[in-house]
């Protein structure tokens, strides 16, 4: 199993796919990410949820994986509520 990285220590056993899959939440848990603190990339997992900065040295909690979340988009706001509600009364 040439290019899977940590996943070749299971071998032939479980599945391609469950390997794969396994292999980039293993991934993405072990690299760098940025501070909320100091905004540097350095930022290890100590235990599951516990992260710590290794300049700054803040210690903090975060996802048990990923230190955040993916899902924090800023809503795109369609159209203005109050917008819509003026122009009702005027084509009355």
């Amino acid at each position: 199993m040439v290019g899977t990285g940590s996943i070749r220590r299971f071998g032939a056993r479980y599945g391609r796919g469950v390997k794969l899959r396994f292999g980039v939440i293993e991934a993405e848990q072990r690299r760098y990410h940025d501070c909320p603190y100091c905004r540097t990339r350095r930022v290890k997992r100590v235990a599951v949820g516990i992260w710590q900065c290794r300049k700054c040295g803040n210690r903090f909690t975060g996802k048990a994986y990923t230190l955040g979340s993916a899902a924090k988009r800023t809503p795109t706001v369609m159209a203005e509520p109050e917008a819509e509600a003026k122009k009702a009364p005027e084509a009355a």
